[in-house]
């Protein structure tokens, strides 16, 4: 079965009774070139482990399947379950996993797969979902490579670079974790149903921590309060976002001591420069 076939798709469904659920941000691949790409991109390979986020019908479990040693697929919608055990027939690598992948232990679903050298993630990702599932995955910390699609705008914003309109804290917190690489783009007529946005790919390979954070609590904490008032100045948005833990006269010396101008914002700092600042702001306590 050809499961990026529109009719071949809209035969199975209806056959299973299917109806798309807007509140879970169903939309099914119609274009068998992106599930192909996808799965070349993760990096699956005989001797790894694949974690699947969303399976929907299966098309890139599919894919998966044919390149990884084994695929563990989280699948939350109970619907799909019967159309997953028909579409997915005879891959006797491929295990569906029902459940919410925000509430289930990502660790220990890889632990169950030991015999493999590596474990990679990979996921068509709903929209509702993408920051706290690309979250939870990173913070998993057993992935050699996350490789998902997502929402443009949110793939642009995990890339961003400082001083760009897409750069912000998640951009940060990314960045921090991974080396993150936008792949491609994917137009709204590769669904069904078709969204009303266009969709990215997104690689992100885990890294160490940056050398020059020496405490990542407090440097996130900062971050956060960089751009809590976008468009301000960083000395007006640090007053805000730290709740007035420090005077604007004590942040103003601490922004002079990092040698950054007192007009500046928060998006044109790099992670370097946040650590700098953090370092800066404990030593006024």
């Amino acid at each position: 079965m050809n499961l990026c076939d529109i009719n071949q798709i809209k035969a199975l469904l209806a056959r299973h009774g299917f109806r798309f659920s807007k509140s879970m941000g169903q939309n099914f691949l119609v274009a068998d070139w992106v599930p192909r790409e996808i799965a070349k991109a993760s990096g699956a390979h005989r001797d790894v482990g694949v974690l699947e986020v969303g399976p929907g019908i299966g098309c890139l479990t599919q894919e998966l399947a044919g390149r990884a040693g084994k695929v563990v697929s989280v699948e939350l919608d109970r619907a799909l379950l019967p159309i997953l055990e028909e579409t997915l027939a005879g891959r006797d690598n491929v295990e569906i996993v029902p459940g919410d992948i925000l509430k289930l232990d990502i660790r220990q679903l890889t632990l169950e797969m030991p015999w493999f050298s590596g474990f990679a993630a990979c996921a068509n990702l709903p929209y509702n979902i993408t920051t706290p599932a690309i979250t939870a995955l990173i913070e998993a910390h057993c992935f050699f490579a996350i490789t998902v699609m997502i929402q443009r705008e949110v793939a642009r914003r995990i890339c961003a670079q400082p001083g760009t309109a897409d750069y912000g804290a998640f951009s940060v917190y990314c960045q921090y974790h991974t080396a993150p690489e936008l792949l491609f783009e994917v137009p709204p007529d590769c669904f069904l149903p078709a969204p009303k946005v266009t969709s990215a790919v997104v690689r992100m390979v885990p890294r160490p921590a940056p050398e020059e954070v020496d405490n990542p609590e407090h440097f996130f904490k900062v971050v956060k309060a960089a751009f809590a008032l976008r468009r301000k100045t960083l000395s007006n948005s640090l007053s805000a976002g730290l709740g007035g833990q420090h005077t604007k006269e004590d942040l103003a010396r601490a922004i002079a001591r990092c040698g950054f101008p007192p007009d500046i914002r928060g998006e044109r700092l790099s992670i370097p420069q946040f650590a700098q600042l953090s370092k800066a702001l404990r030593g006024l306590v």
